[in-house]
């Protein structure tokens, strides 16, 4: 079988020369944080589209908990995946546009206009199921163009590889400054954000600081120790809790400072999960094939839904108490498990062109 074709266009690994505990590590920390960010997107949307939908009557809060805890992750998943793209991005944005506008923008576009269509049919026949989802050609049109779909991080990067690839030569300051400032706007509700918008204001400051500030978080990575993963993590739970405690979400600036925090404390837990062989080296398998997973879990998700909402609703208060606290963690890893066997099923059935604009590949893509 010819080579993944996801795997060629989208891995983005680091092109740098290998040196003694150098770029092999700081590429093993890269996926192993999008292996966990994958993995709290999934797990939220099981949360959120599925398990709190379910009608739980076992007497104690443990679905809320489960809700309250996602929330917590909130500033940390999509920030931290975007940080990452910017970092694997650092490359790509200097090649010649002929090469950046294939590979990357029309290919991530591709991907996004291909992958709404499925998730527009597949989703007509789960009605049940809480998501975005269009209902009439007028709404699928505005989700193809300017309200992004749960697909939003596919259309998203062809943005940001645009904005990143034309603006290339001007000075880094003056990019992040608007980008940061667009984000605290959008995150403090001036904007109107229907949709998906307010992720795809709220996240390009994160894929340019990515792109501009790849050595120092590099740095960062590969220094990073038990003391500092300590710090960062007292300092990202103190900020949440703070947040909390002020209601303070909508404070301007605020909800970007805090997502600040859970960046640099998960750059500092995925480096210390890549040193942790046992959890570092499936993480960062995972996180080299996030792609299919993120296409496809929804769809899967959906059927899922629709084949266990009545019945888990209607099992008994004891049987509803074993299964409560591990349900979400359990369905997370049957959705990604299945994802990634529709992935190989569709691979073996010559279906790349499902995860990979059709035509030239290895060269556009190394470039």
């Amino acid at each position: 079988m010819e080579p993944d074709a996801t795997r060629v266009r989208f891995r983005h690994r680091p092109r740098t020369t290998p040196t003694p505990g150098g770029p092999a590590q700081r590429a093993q920390w890269a996926d192993a944080a999008k292996g966990v960010c994958i993995i709290l997107v999934v797990l939220w949307h099981v949360v959120m589209k599925n398990y709190l939908q379910v009608d739980w009557h076992i007497g104690v809060p443990v679905p809320g908990l489960w809700g309250t805890l996602g929330e917590q992750f909130l500033p940390l998943r999509m920030p931290l995946f975007f940080t990452i793209s910017g970092v694997f991005a650092a490359n790509a944005v200097h090649r010649p546009w002929r090469v950046v506008a294939r590979a990357r923008i029309a290919g991530f576009l591709y991907l996004y206009a291909l992958w709404l269509l499925i998730h527009t049919a597949v989703l007509a026949a789960v009605p049940q199921l809480p998501t975005d989802r269009a209902s009439s050609a007028l709404g699928l049109l505005e989700q193809l163009t300017i309200t992004p779909s749960n697909l939003w991080y596919l259309y998203a990067l062809a943005l940001y590889f645009t904005i990143a690839k034309a603006t290339r030569r001007a000075p880094r300051a003056l990019l992040l400054a608007p980008a940061a400032a667009l984000s605290a706007v959008a995150a403090a509700g001036l904007l109107d954000t229907p949709g998906n918008r307010a992720g795809l204001y709220q996240n390009l400051v994160f894929f340019l600081a990515g792109l501009f500030l790849r050595p120092r978080i590099h740095r960062w990575a590969t220094t990073a120790n038990r003391r500092r993963l300590v710090l960062t993590t007292a300092g990202y739970a103190l900020a949440l809790a703070a947040m909390a405690a002020a209601g303070a979400q909508r404070w301007f600036g605020v909800w970007p400072a805090v997502s600040v925090l859970a960046v640099i404390f998960g750059i500092a837990a995925a480096a210390q999960l890549a040193r942790w062989s046992a959890l570092g080296e499936p993480l960062a398998r995972l996180g080299r094939i996030t792609l299919p997973i993120y296409v496809i879990h929804m769809p899967v998700l959906a059927l899922l839904h629709r084949l266990l909402l009545v019945p888990v609703s209607e099992l008994g208060r004891s049987a509803q108490g074993l299964i409560v606290l591990g349900y979400p963690v359990l369905l997370t890893g049957v959705v990604i498990g299945l994802s990634l066997a529709v992935h190989r099923g569709l691979l073996a059935a010559r279906a790349g062109w499902l995860f990979a604009l059709p035509g030239p590949r290895r060269g556009e893509a190394t470039g």
